[in-house]
């Protein structure tokens, strides 16, 4: 191992804009954490063009992947989840390399998980959640149940990370067994869809009317980040001022219909302004609670 690492490694501490190092090796009982690679040596940047960059090693019989991520992608990483390995990555790895303990400040902030990225981190897997639940159901009714399936896997995995992310902690690639000692249900939920022997339009039947009572109850957590932002001006939002906002941005093509399912369960109102054609209205929304 050493003579497949220690060159590569040397090669990346030496250099000024590296910020830390870490070392994440297969696991006998999870090797796709590492993407089979023997090793995986995670290199965070403070700048790098373009973002990402990235090797393969071999020697003998060992291979090693190499990740050179710039500081700003990495934290895109951890808020969005759409690398979910680099949360095992930094929390699990060895740390080879640490400026200024860049790495060990990193972890004590994911280790705090400081409310205001927590609830951003909830307001997207919510918004990811209602879209993956609305398709499913629509898939349902057409009685296209494998498309069905498809979205409703997709819909709990996304509320077994929300109620993860609820505890404060991040979700990890194994989720599933952090689900199981957080939330029973929602595990529940996710053995009787994939092992039950019931038919598959039952099961999902089953499924779709348990899941609108979970995903109901989720709102207040699942909606606050949205709420706090539409807060931020007195009156009514139109959809492209909220997808011009910084703090929205994040959700993307989710956004409208996370703002269309509160508006269905009454949480935020739908005002009509007039346009120049008759009988033509703008959508403007606000907090029902706290209209103008």
């Amino acid at each position: 191992m050493e003579d497949l690492i220690r060159p590569i490694y040397q090669q990346w501490a030496s250099r000024r804009n590296t910020l830390g190092i870490l070392l994440i090796e297969k696991k006998a009982d999870n090797s796709a954490v590492t993407d089979t690679f023997h090793f995986v040596l995670l290199v965070v940047s403070a700048e790098m063009n373009p973002p990402i960059f990235m090797k393969h090693y071999a020697s003998e019989e060992e291979k090693a992947a190499l990740y050179v991520v710039d500081e700003t992608k990495l934290n895109e990483w951890l808020l969005l989840g759409n690398h979910r390995k680099a949360i095992d990555w930094i929390f699990n790895g060895k740390v080879l390399f640490d400026r200024n303990e860049y790495i060990h400040q990193l972890r004590s902030r994911m280790a705090e998980f400081p409310k205001e990225m927590r609830q951003l981190k909830m307001g997207l897997e919510f918004a990811k959640l209602v879209r993956r639940y609305m398709d499913g159901k629509a898939f349902f009714e057409a009685s296209q149940m494998l498309d069905a399936y498809h979205h409703v896997i997709h819909a709990l995995h996304h509320l077994a990370r929300l109620a993860v992310i609820e505890q404060g902690f991040y979700p990890e690639v194994t989720v599933w067994n952090q689900v199981k000692q957080i939330d029973g249900q929602i595990y529940k939920l996710y053995e009787e869809l994939v092992s039950s022997e019931e038919p598959l339009p039952k099961r999902l039947e089953l499924l779709f009317l348990a899941s609108e009572f979970l995903i109901h109850s989720r709102i207040p957590s699942g909606a606050a980040h949205l709420c706090n932002v539409l807060r931020e001006k007195e009156g009514a939002w139109s959809i492209a001022e909220m997808v011009q906002h910084p703090k929205l941005a994040s959700y993307s093509v989710d956004l409208t219909i996370m703002l269309e399912y509160l508006v269905e369960k009454k949480i935020l109102h739908v005002q009509k302004k007039t346009t120049k054609s008759p009988h033509i209205y703008h959508r403007y929304y606000s907090l029902r609670n706290e209209e103008q």
